[in-house]
């Protein structure tokens, strides 16, 4: 196992997962992919763009989470773990298994956060789904947020 892909999405829970992919990579000498997929706007998913200022929101969104990644891939660095980050918008599932294809990743790291029948009706289940669509093994960790 030479390449792990840690999704984070910024909860408060991210740092537990992050923790187990690392005792993962130390374990394994892995490199860690560091990978937070941010949602597209609607604007950007149309072809109206929209005025200025939602797009400077934007952007500093983008910003902001890139410095919370590069944080991270430091911190990974000092102890002596080679990790590097993603920031990539689309839609999650898809960008996994992309990236997992793209990037060579041996094991997927996963949350998950416990949700009610209304939320999976509604919205789905990010982990089941990055499971049926891997072509790798998947390591679920349950989070509590």
């Amino acid at each position: 196992m030479k390449n792990i892909l840690v999704a984070v999405d910024f909860k408060d829970s991210s740092q537990k997962l992050i923790s187990i992919a690392e005792e993962l990579a130390l374990k394994f000498s892995a490199k860690l992919w560091l990978l937070h997929i941010a949602a597209p706007e609607p604007e950007y998913i149309g072809y109206q763009v929209g005025p200025q200022y939602v797009r400077n929101n934007r952007a500093a969104e983008l910003r902001s989470e890139h410095r919370i990644l590069v944080k991270h891939v430091q911190a990974l660095k000092e102890k002596h773990i080679a990790a590097q980050s993603l920031l990539i918008e689309g839609g999650t599932v898809k960008k996994i298994k992309e990236e997992s294809d793209r990037l060579g990743i041996d094991l997927v790291v996963v949350g998950h956060h416990k949700h009610g029948m209304f939320y999976k009706a509604f919205v789905g289940c990010t982990d089941s789904e990055v499971v049926n669509c891997s072509d790798v093994p998947v390591l679920i960790v349950p989070l509590i947020d």
